[in-house]
């Protein structure tokens, strides 16, 4: 496939790729492109702010969770019918996983999509000495193709002569020049921006505003121009349907003839649970269930005919209060786990399903208590399922992502959900019955064969239901 695409990358967090890579995305469309966007490493939130961007989910390219191998395929289902994809780069452009080389780096994720990068240089202290920062950085690796500069945060004009004159001697092309805009910059608390679900009206208008600095700043139709310059992808797109079937553990069945029908997998949303990769829902789906989302800030019961419950990541700690208060759902979310339905709950789940969260009543469906802590727990993991559960046979090995400063004691319980083999050996989290909760985040396209057993799991219970149901209803209580 042939998808004319751009890196944005920048020498260092903080540069502003967040900015330019949205902007560019909401100018394009606003144009009338179909943009696909796209973000290097594990970040969940400011894909938020591509989906409103572009009006298409927003997509993460790992390549340490998913392996470099997926990452050109998993960008390919993604991008596919599009005009133009933007992927936003993680951290420094060179910087990846601790201790393991590019792995993960916004760097070899360009070199995998065969992708031009453009570097956002914040150019707030510097004048002349920009040309060696940007010499340095497209020379360091002969493979990745630097296509452009953006300079960010110019203070005046004088200030923009002096930058544009040193890159001119230097050979690279200055694609765009943007001010300092405070006003267009989102708000930020413990673990990076807010999440766009959260507020939801004032992102509109700030990524409205994004585009309109961008557009004023930026040529586009050089950018453009650089994009199509990408050459044509060998690979085949990723497709959730061939990944289910490939698995080993699929069985060909038809969900819609068992005696519980497809199962309804229900899956947390809302301001409190924002944080989900794409692919978890298409592999669900092809794998044969029904996944509806519900809001555990405004919904007083699970969705109707609910036999898998996944409650992924997000900020419970911001909103424990109103959870707390919705004692309906906690009641319910309880009472479905000790029923031995199939529960995975990622981080954020798993403090939903603590018995407190900061002293707030939760569901209790663990015997831990969880609290803010001022130490941030940070970095990727590698990791064995431990415990056999709905999610993972023992054995199963995954690569994931902590990301939290939170801390629940106690971390594990009799039957932990993951041995960590690196960076450091130790257990976490917690089986129960049909429970799996964990800290740690995963992406399922590197193992589908845990959306195959979850939806297994839920199509069980789901048919367990549906012959107590028709029990009752032969020995005439309906």
């Amino acid at each position: 496939m042939n998808i004319p695409r751009l890196v944005i990358a920048a020498p260092s967090s903080g540069s502003g790729k967040t900015t330019v890579a949205t902007g560019l995305m909401a100018a394009f469309s606003e144009r009338g492109l179909a943009v696909s966007p796209h973000k290097a490493g594990p970040d969940y939130i400011d894909p938020g702010y591509h989906a409103l961007a572009t009006g298409r989910p927003g997509r993460n390219l790992d390549a340490f969770m998913c392996g470099p191998e997926l990452v050109a395929p998993l960008f390919a289902h993604g991008a596919a019918g599009c005009d133009l994809a933007v992927v936003e780069g993680v951290m420094g452009l060179y910087d990846g996983a601790a201790g393991r080389g590019e792995l993960a780096s916004t760097a070899q994720v360009a070199k995998l999509l065969r992708a031009p990068v453009v570097l956002v240089v914040d150019a707030s202290s510097q004048s002349r000495s920009v040309a060696a920062l940007v010499h340095g950085f497209a020379s360091f690796d002969p493979q990745v193709r630097l296509g452009g500069v953006i300079l960010n945060k110019v203070g005046s004009d004088r200030h923009e002569a002096m930058l544009r004159e040193a890159l001119e001697e230097a050979g690279m092309p200055v694609l765009g020049v943007l001010r300092r805009a405070p006003q267009v910059a989102a708000p930020s608390r413990h673990l990076g921006l807010v999440p766009v679900a959260e507020r939801r009206a004032d992102a509109v208008s700030s990524v409205a505003a994004l585009a309109d600095q961008v557009r004023a700043g930026c040529d586009l139709e050089a950018l453009l121009a650089l994009a199509r310059t990408a050459p044509a992808l060998a690979c085949e797109a990723w497709s959730p349907q061939l990944a289910i079937s490939a698995s080993p553990a699929f069985e060909a069945r038809d969900p819609g003839r068992s005696p519980g029908g497809r199962p309804v997998i229900a899956v947390a949303g809302g301001a409190a649970f924002t944080f989900s990769y794409a692919e978890h829902a298409e592999l669900l789906t092809a794998a044969g269930a029904e996944v509806v989302t519900f809001d555990p800030l405004r919904d007083e019961a699970l969705p109707a005919g609910t036999s898998g419950l996944v409650i992924g990541g997000g900020f419970p700690e911001v909103y424990a209060p109103e959870l707390s208060a919705n004692e309906p759902l906690r009641r319910a979310v309880a009472d479905f786990a000790a029923a031995g339905g199939p529960v995975a709950a990622e981080c954020a789940g798993l403090l939903y399903l603590a018995r407190s969260l900061d002293g707030k009543p939760m569901c209790g469906v663990l015997d831990a208590d969880a609290r803010m802590s001022e130490r941030l727990t940070l970095g990727y993991r590698e990791a064995v399922a431990v415990s056999d559960s709905a999610l993972a046979a023992t054995g199963t090995r995954l690569r994931g992502h902590e990301f939290h400063r939170t801390v629940i004691e106690p971390g594990s319980g009799a039957a932990p959900a993951w041995g960590f083999t690196r960076p450091e050996r130790r257990v976490e989290g917690f089986v129960q019955q049909g429970v799996h909760a964990s800290y740690l985040h995963t992406h399922w396209a590197a193992e589908p064969s845990v959306a195959l057993r979850f939806t297994g799991a839920a199509a069980e219970a789901a048919a367990e239901a549906a012959a107590v149901a028709k029990a009752a209803v032969v020995a005439g209580h309906p």
